[in-house]
């Protein structure tokens, strides 16, 4: 069965390119998923968001809602390319 291409979301420019993956825990659940480098790209990506939106006054301040459209951009992304890895790590 031949695999989905993957398309990366729009800000792919500002993503670290990695050469390889790695196994990545929940915090909050303490289960593990090894992801490939472009999850793992993405998945920090989405975690650093997650930071400047804090930073920002949180989800309900104005001000991070560029933030929170990439960061859903990401999010869905996982989604749609590993469900999986979604539930285990961003869900």
């Amino acid at each position: 069965m031949a695999t989905k291409e993957r398309k990366l979301p729009k800000f792919q420019k500002e993503l670290l390119k990695y050469t390889s993956g790695d196994v990545v825990q929940n915090p909050f659940s303490g289960e593990t998923y090894e992801l490939d480098a472009e999850e793992l790209a993405i998945y920090d990506y989405i975690i650093g968001l997650q930071y400047i939106i804090e930073r920002h006054g949180g989800a309900f301040n104005p001000a991070s809602a560029v933030y929170q459209r990439d960061m859903r951009k990401g999010l869905d992304w996982f989604r749609k390319y590993n469900a999986e890895a979604y539930m285990v790590l961003l869900d």
